[in-house]
């Protein structure tokens, strides 16, 4: 945790005491929970909002998001462990449901967007980036699957995603599923107060390029927690952002790489599925991330 007498983290190259330390107390937490004025990070979350719109989390939010992060991490395994042969995504979205009623939770993506969100799970299948919505067709030996899982409990959001390989699947698909679980573990392994956004989407980068694969640029990890989808935006490509990682912040990596071009295209029948340009393969693999005083803390630790 930073000192009074250390170097303020805002750059200024003043001590913390002369320059943003805590001098009065008007945050409050996402309960309407007012925080006390010695609380050392009360000033860095009013500056990161106001610059940023980031919300850095208090300790009662940091609980409720574990909390949900967990259970997002457990539901995704079980769902996971479904998929097999021969069942369709639709019965893995029903499994899903049944789940999060259990928990006394709300699947996130259910009636989310426009046009809303038709199901409480995403299941990419194959040539699908992201958004996968659940159906009839069987699922076949050879299959690769993302499952991606988003429950919010207690008003909180946890959000996470991994493959499954349906029987066996071909050398080249393990390959792929491999590399995109090294992007996010290896991007994960960087997180610490002080390392810049852009770092991220370098390590992805450095890592899908040296199998050979490309790096989806349209979609982003996100900000997460207190509401589905918050700053900032996590790019998995090179990029720019220079904001600063600092404690209390939770956001997903979520790396979505293919084997062929970089590019998606929406299906124009939903406004949700996207497919890649070229019909190559593509796999995801995501993670819910608190950034510590001294490191990072991944919430939901689903197995490979």
């Amino acid at each position: 945790m930073i000192g009074r007498n250390d170097l303020c983290w805002c750059g200024s190259g003043k001590k913390w005491k002369k320059c943003h330390y805590p001098k009065e107390n008007t945050h409050t937490t996402s309960s309407g929970k007012a925080v006390d004025s010695s609380d050392p990070y009360q000033k860095l979350r009013e500056a990161y909002r106001k610059q940023y719109d980031i919300l850095l989390k208090t300790p009662e939010e940091i609980e409720g998001i574990k909390k949900a992060c967990l259970l997002a991490a457990d539901i995704l395994s079980q769902v996971c462990a479904k998929a097999q042969p021969g069942i369709t995504t639709k019965e893995l979205d029903t499994f899903a449901r049944s789940l999060h009623k259990k928990a006394n939770a709300i699947p996130a993506p259910l009636g989310y967007g426009d046009p809303p969100f038709p199901a409480s799970i995403c299941t990419s299948l194959n040539d699908v980036i992201c958004h996968g919505i659940p159906n009839d067709v069987p699922l076949k030996e050879g299959d690769i699957l993302n499952v991606d899982v988003s429950p919010v409990l207690g008003s909180y959001y946890g959000d996470c995603s991994k493959m499954v390989c349906i029987g066996k699947v071909s050398p080249e698909k393990q390959r792929l599923i491999d590399v995109t679980y090294d992007c996010l573990m290896e991007s994960c392994a960087i997180l610490k107060p002080g390392v810049k956004v852009y770092e991220i989407g370098d390590v992805i980068e450095k890592v899908a390029a040296k199998a050979n694969y490309s790096v989806v640029y349209q979609f982003v990890g996100h900000g997460v927690g207190v509401e589905f989808h918050e700053a900032p935006a996590i790019p998995h490509n090179k990029n720019t952002c220079d904001i600063e990682l600092v404690p209390g912040m939770t956001f997903t990596i979520e790396p979505m790489i293919n084997t062929g071009k970089p590019e998606g295209e929406i299906d124009p029948d939903n406004d949700w599925v996207a497919y890649t340009v070229d019909g190559g393969q593509s796999a995801q693999c995501e993670h819910t991330i608190l950034i510590t005083d001294s490191g990072h803390e991944i919430l939901t630790p689903w197995e490979k």
